[in-house]
């Protein structure tokens, strides 16, 4: 029996075996350690691994009545380039109208030009993954800053140290992931064993 949302195990599974998440010793641009690493955009260069997640994520949204009941005119909205093959995804299955997403443009995020109020459905955002809920933030201001109302948020992974909602909009995740993080090399348990380092990218 195929499953409807598979279970947190299984999409692990699924992110290992394509690289998108690695277990090792790993050095962010920030100087903290960590054991862990996702690097997202992996999973989604393989259409199928794509679109299991993505489909995954849009059953979650459809559970709830406040979306389902305004399907198809809503609009999809990722606060980055990594979360466009998330919203697209999750487009494509819940069958929306729309889809935007935010870009950087002189360290300030925003959308493109000629984005107006009372262009933009209801809004569902999602990303790849959430880390510290930055992105997700500052893409709620650029959404709010067109009137236009936000009916969910997702995404395929989210640590337990980001926030579990916006705007009282509850964040649904396929992964909920316990994230260790350390800021300095002598309490890294990595370092005590002396693993090797490797520096990533976020």
């Amino acid at each position: 029996m195929v499953e409807l949302i598979p279970s947190q195990d299984t999409l692990m599974q699924i992110l290992k075996r394509t690289g998108a998440f690695r277990e090792g010793h790993f050095v962010y641009p920030n100087g903290k350690h960590s054991p862990h690493y996702f690097q997202m955009p992996l999973a989604f260069r393989f259409y199928d691994t794509a679109r299991v997640l993505a489909v995954a994520l849009s059953r979650k949204f459809r559970l709830e009545k406040d979306i389902s009941s305004q399907l198809p005119k809503v609009s999809i909205i990722s606060p980055s380039s990594g979360g466009i093959p998330v919203a697209f995804g999750v487009r494509d299955a819940l069958n929306a109208e729309q889809i935007y997403w935010a870009e950087q443009e002189l360290g300030e995020r925003q959308f493109r030009q000629y984005v107006n109020q009372g262009e933009v459905n209801p809004c569902i955002l999602v990303d790849d993954i959430i880390r510290s809920g930055h992105a997700i933030n500052e893409t709620v201001n650029l959404v709010k800053d067109l009137n236009a109302r936000i009916i969910g948020c997702g995404a395929i992974v989210r640590f337990d140290s980001a926030p579990d909602e916006l705007e009282g909009v509850p964040i649904k995740s396929l992964i909920d992931f316990d994230v260790k993080m350390y800021d300095r090399d002598e309490d890294c348990a990595e370092c005590k064993q002396g693993v090797p380092t490797e520096h990533v990218r976020f």
